[in-house]
């Protein structure tokens, strides 16, 4: 899915009824941790309300997750927690596609690495951070001017 497209960029990112879910998950922890009858598990359900809740913020902070920018230089727009960081096409070593074991089932996930300064980032993209299968976007860089840095 994608989230946005003006000027030929393409964003991916997390969906807003997600983003809503884990909130509104994460609201109800914490009305159960009030309501909670003894001090470890208003601890431990606090916890995890905090987590939750923490989880939606990043979600939140980090929309757009990947906008790709065809034009005029190909580059990538990456959605951190300090702020969008951008990455031109000389600055990205690779991308390519890789599947993991998880709950004994494979995902699929997107990786980019990147040079950033002086040192290198490996940035992992999976289903909830872009909304869509991974392959698809994958797809729409080779597509779009990144074949040069894709395996395959």
């Amino acid at each position: 899915m994608n989230a946005g497209e003006s000027d030929g960029a393409t964003s991916w990112t997390t969906p807003v009824s997600a983003l809503v879910a884990v909130t509104g998950g994460g609201f109800v922890l914490v009305v159960a941790a009030i309501l909670a009858q003894d001090g470890p598990s208003r601890l431990l359900v606090g916890l995890a309300a905090f987590a939750v809740l923490a989880m939606a913020v990043l979600g939140v902070r980090q929309r757009p997750r990947l906008t790709m920018v065809p034009e005029p230089a190909p580059r990538l727009v990456i959605g951190t927690l300090t702020g969008p960081k951008e990455y031109p096409l000389d600055r990205i070593d690779r991308i390519r596609m890789v599947s993991y074991r998880r709950l004994g089932r494979k995902s699929a996930m997107l990786e980019v690495d990147v040079q950033h300064g002086d040192s290198e980032r490996l940035l992992i993209f999976g289903r909830w951070d872009l909304g869509t299968n991974p392959h698809d976007v994958y797809d729409a860089l080779v597509v779009n001017g990144f074949a040069s840095v894709t395996d395959g």
